[in-house]
């Protein structure tokens, strides 16, 4: 064989060049179709070195077969790593010796993690659930635990059948009230209230008419209040109210405006509507009074209470201010009041 058509088989299979063919050798059938085969080869395996194995190989011969059927099972690789990459474990490579072992394991591995992975997320889905559910549970029994404290302490502060605060909470709240007030030289005005004729009302309707005028009666005035103003049931048909802020002039002229509302606005019973009416005792605190004495509020009650009952014996829903002329007034029989 020539040396240059060997020469030129070693430049083909060797150098990064492919070698052109001039003089005698293009005159050579058998070296150029060894020239195209080994240009084919060279271009297929260039491209497989790239990552490329979409270029097609037409050439023929056992080393393009080779190639071509290697170029088969990594387009074949490739899908399946593509399936892999999907989520698809189940993929197994039957044709590239130890690769295959290799690649089997792993997707076997991924498989296996997989499946433990969605036990995992089951058992974790369950368990928040679960844990879900306890905190909804305990949140409504908090709620409920709050919602009986917020009525226990309602109901201990309050009057069952009217709702007006207990003597105890008003007595708390109106000796806080006084002394707030007389740090600032404020006054304040406590009130009796005494509903006229109820033992009368509640032998002629009952004491079922009676509980509702109770609460009818407490209703009216509750709505006459100002926001700093309260009231509480004193005992029986008694009613005894604070006044924040108020001198004199205006403590006279809220119970005024609640002893016209209750003549207002009549008690709706069964059988109509019935007027009830109440009497008025108005006390003022001093500039001078020291909120800290003993005893101090219930003496403000006292003196409330001692003009209610000259209201009383003035002839009844009215308004009577402690120290006007009422001296001769003393306090009524139950039957009277």
């Amino acid at each position: 064989m020539d040396d240059g058509v060997l020469n030129h088989v070693r430049k083909l299979l060797r150098e990064n060049v492919i070698p052109s063919l001039e003089g005698d050798l293009a005159e050579n059938q058998i070296l150029k179709e060894i020239h195209e085969d080994i240009k084919g080869i060279r271009e297929a395996v260039l491209s497989f070195s790239a990552g490329d194995f979409s270029p097609p190989i037409r050439v023929r011969g056992i080393i393009p077969g080779c190639l071509k059927a290697l170029q088969a099972h990594l387009r074949h690789l490739i899908w399946q790593v593509q399936l892999v990459e999907k989520g698809d474990f189940s993929q197994e490579v039957r044709f590239m010796g130890e690769f295959s072992t290799a690649f089997n394991n792993m997707t076997s591995q991924l498989n296996r993690t997989l499946s433990m992975l969605k036990k995992k997320e089951e058992t974790l889905t369950a368990l928040t659930e679960n844990l879900r559910s306890e905190v909804d549970r305990r949140e409504t029994v908090v709620e409920a635990l709050q919602e009986s404290e917020a009525r226990f302490k309602y109901l201990a502060s309050h009057d069952v059948l009217t709702g007006a605060l207990n003597r105890v909470s008003f007595f708390e709240r109106a000796d806080a009230d006084l002394k707030h007030a007389a740090d600032r030289g404020i006054p304040c005005c406590v009130v009796m209230m005494d509903i006229d004729h109820f033992k009368v009302f509640n032998d002629t309707y009952g004491h079922g008419a009676g509980d509702e005028t109770l609460r009818h009666v407490v209703r009216v005035i509750a709505e006459g209040l100002r926001k700093t103003d309260f009231m509480g049931r004193y005992g029986g048909e008694e009613f005894v109210l604070f006044f924040y802020n108020a001198e004199v002039t205006t403590g006279m002229m809220i119970a005024e405006r609640l002893r016209a509302a209750l003549e207002k606005n009549q008690v709706p019973l069964e059988n109509g509507n019935v007027l009830v009416t109440g009497s008025f005792g108005v006390v003022q605190t001093k500039e001078d009074d020291d909120p800290d004495t003993e005893n101090y509020m219930q003496s403000l009650v006292n003196k409330a209470d001692s003009a209610m009952y000259a209201a009383k014996r003035a002839g009844r829903n009215r308004v009577l201010l402690y120290g006007e002329q009422y001296d001769g007034c003393t306090k009524p029989s139950t039957a009277d009041s």
